[in-house]
């Protein structure tokens, strides 16, 4: 009876070879591997053809799925590696490591010790390298043949552990490690190989210690009950730039190197050049060849046998990108990391939100893609809303899959959507925990809604009321609908009413699209905006400015909500800011803002607002005062300003007048004013204001001038935009 020890390095391509080449020779009849026994079940899904890595096992508590972790594979780990080799031959395959029952029931979680030395980091050091990365990918995973290494590791290990005995968890993994091969060797396996972290390999070393040693070590540890299953992973993932504890900075480069048969070095430089041709960039097959040829020479003049990850690096910057770092980080995202997305068997076990997801992702065609897709949907299309529905959903419950995009090249209207698409392996987690409120994903969210509908105040619910419409939820609405009315005549804040109604407005636009049912949200938003009416007037009396202006976001907010509610609300709405417009009481920042609605909506003709400027700007105004008014008139835009040239004289006169000492007191609020307009309008207003100053520079176009011909041919077109005959 044998045991045989392989040291490795979590996802390393040389150790992957050596590994495989060491099992195909040894031929083992049982393969042992550093991992959670719990998987033991479903390591025959392995096997399947659906199965591609990067695959990742999780285990998580089934009455707590916070406490959860995964264990990565990529085809370039060793682990896996051995994992296919012992059901290719039919070998029974087995994970040794301390179960995660055990783990996470104590306060240590999933999570692994930190090691008393860095093992890698005194070998390389002993061996002249300042990095221990480069050093371990010299030595090991840049290696291609030669004898195996798992020989001087071992001895390597041993010497660095020395006298020194594990503790803690590190002591409960070696001890549970021992406690399986004591069992292999009990059940007559004469042949058993051990593939597990090099530094663990002088505990496994024959001859073991008494069994009662570890049962003392493992004896009363807690136990938590634990599911286990496959899924997909991303190189991303594996990288340490993920916070990933064995992590690595290359999965990219890795998997070209083991997945490469020949001609490494080349066939990497023409994968980047692709990379950057995608990007429109021109990068050409000589460009390629000369890169070749410097990363051989670098290799060759640090004595190295083959090009590694620094020299082609070095090559890429200096040839490939012309020695731009914006490029280099393109091709270190695109290549030497990679989004590389794995798969699993249909048949995989999956918490029930996640089976329910899969199953709606596949039959409504959403890909799970790690690299970011943006997507168009068209509401008025079935499939397009279900989608939508879905990704909604999944946003109630935490699984941020998609995320809500903004096209700024032109206007969605209310029955477009544009997402932006990611998979992250992370959110397999979040449909775990989702299984706590339901068994699929419109049970789980309908049930976060009814929650909210037990929210204390009244925007939470009405939140809640919008992403229930947008999701969907029919069994949540009418609790949700309750909850609103209920609390919108309980509550006497008019600031809370204000705050909630945009997003109930909203809410009421989606039935017209959506095909849901909002009959009863325009009853409740009009009693609402009935309620804010009544007590607007005492809400914004007295205000200081910095309260007037918080006051001021909540007006427009109910401004743009009325717009999409009945005529008759809207009318009640406007006939309130027009009687408060003019009225001393209200602070001068509301004012000049109810004023310049009123403008908009035409309820005040163009001279009864000049007049009202002028006022508020006469010389017995107080200049903060009139610059709070000329603040509240402009939000929004100064195009009012270049197309009115009798407010922007009335503006400019008031401007000039305004002495020295005052003026650097309100200059903050006139920046923060003219800040806001975009650069085409302010320098709109500063030509039409230097008009004002010396009418001479104006240059009147000779009538003459006009080419009539030319003019008439646009007429059509502009008629027809007007809708005139």
């Amino acid at each position: 009876m044998t045991v045989h020890l392989f040291g490795i390095r979590h996802h390393g391509p040389g150790s992957a070879r050596a590994v495989a080449a060491a099992l195909a020779e040894l031929e083992p009849d049982i393969v042992l591997i550093e991992g959670p026994p719990e998987a033991d079940k479903i390591v025959e899904l392995a096997a399947s053809e659906e199965m591609e890595p990067p695959v990742a096992l999780l285990a998580y508590a089934v009455d707590d799925s916070t406490r959860a972790a995964f264990w990565p594979f990529a085809v370039f780990s060793p682990e896996w590696q051995a994992i296919r080799y012992g059901l290719a031959a039919g070998v029974p395959v087995r994970f040794c490591d301390l179960p995660a029952a055990q783990q996470f029931a104590s306060s240590g979680g999933g999570g692994r010790r930190s090691l008393s030395i860095d093992p890698l980091a005194t070998l390389a050091a002993a061996g002249g390298y300042d990095d221990p990365e480069r050093w371990w990918d010299d030595v090991i995973e840049s290696r291609r043949g030669g004898a195996e290494p798992f020989t001087v590791i071992a001895d390597a290990m041993r010497e660095l552990r020395h006298g020194e005995e594990a503790t803690g968890r590190e002591a409960q993994r070696e001890a549970y490690m021992r406690t399986v091969l004591r069992k292999a060797q009990r059940e007559g396996f004469e042949r058993i190989a051990v593939i597990c972290g090099a530094w663990h390999v002088p505990a496994l070393e024959l001859p073991l210690p008494p069994a009662t040693h570890d049962q003392r070590i493992l004896k009363g540890l807690p136990k938590r009950k634990i599911a286990c299953t496959w899924v997909p992973w991303t190189h991303g993932r594996l990288a340490a730039a993920s916070g990933y504890g064995a992590g690595i900075t290359s999965p990219g480069w890795y998997h070209h190197l083991f997945t490469a048969p020949d001609q490494i070095t080349a066939r990497w430089l023409s994968k980047v050049a692709h990379v950057l041709r995608a990007e429109d960039l021109p990068v050409s097959s000589a460009h390629v060849i000369e890169a070749v040829r410097l990363a051989d020479t670098l290799a060759a003049l640090r004595e190295r046998p083959l090009a590694g990850l620094s020299e082609v690096t070095e090559a890429t910057r200096a040839v490939l990108c012309g020695g731009n770092d914006v490029l280099l980080d393109l091709v270190t995202r695109e290549a030497v990391v990679g989004e590389l997305l794995g798969s699993v068997p249909g048949e995989t076990p999956q918490a029930p939100v996640a089976a329910d997801l899969a199953a709606h992702a596949r039959r409504l065609r959403l890909r799970r893609d790690a690299a970011e897709r943006v997507i168009e949907l068209d509401l008025r299309k079935p499939n397009d809303l279900e989608k939508s529905r879905l990704l909604h959903r999944l946003r109630i419950l935490g699984v941020h899959w998609g995320v809500p995009a903004v096209d700024e090249r032109r206007a969605q209207g209310t029955f477009r959507e544009m997402w932006r698409l990611a998979w992250d392996p992370g959110l397999e987690v979040e449909l775990v925990a989702a299984g706590a409120h339901g068994t699929t994903v419109l049970g789980a969210a309908t049930t976060v809604m009814l929650k909210a509908a037990d929210s204390s105040t009244l925007a939470d619910v009405t939140a809640a009321l919008e992403r229930s419409l947008l999701a969907d939820l029919a069994d949540a609405l009418p609790p949700l609908l309750r909850g609103i009315d209920t609390r919108a005549a309980a509550d006497a804040d008019v600031g809370h009413l204000m705050a909630a109604l945009p997003a109930l407005a909203r809410a009421s636009r989606y039935g017209d699209v959506r095909g849901t049912d909002t009959a009863g949200l325009a009853a409740v938003a009009g009693r609402m905006v009935s309620r804010v009416c009544a007590g607007l007037a005492r809400t914004v009396h007295g205000l200081d400015p910095e309260a007037a202006s918080a006051v001021q976001e909540l007006i427009d907010g109910v401004q743009d909500a009325t717009v999409l509610l009945a005529e008759g609300v809207r009318a009640e709405w406007l006939n309130t800011l027009q009687g408060l417009s003019d009225r001393s009481s209200v602070p001068p920042l509301i004012r000049g803002r109810l004023t310049r609605l009123m403008l908009d909506t035409s309820r005040l003709p163009d001279h009864e607002v000049e007049l009202r400027l002028g006022r508020s700007l006469s010389p017995g105004t107080p200049t903060a005062d009139a610059a709070g008014y000329v603040e509240g008139f402009l939000a929004g835009g100064g195009l009012l300003l270049v197309h009115d040239e009798r407010l922007l004289a009335l503006v400019d006169t008031w401007l000039g007048g305004i002495p020295d000492d005052a003026f650097v007191e309100v200059l903050p609020l006139l920046r923060r004013t003219f800040g806001t307009f975009a650069a085409p309008e302010r320098r709109s207003i500063g030509a039409r204001a230097r008009v004002l100053a010396d009418p001479g520079s104006l240059v009147v176009a000779d009538d003459n001038d006009l080419d009539a011909e030319l003019a008439a041919t646009a007429l059509p077109v502009v008629a027809r935009l007007l809708g005139v005959s």
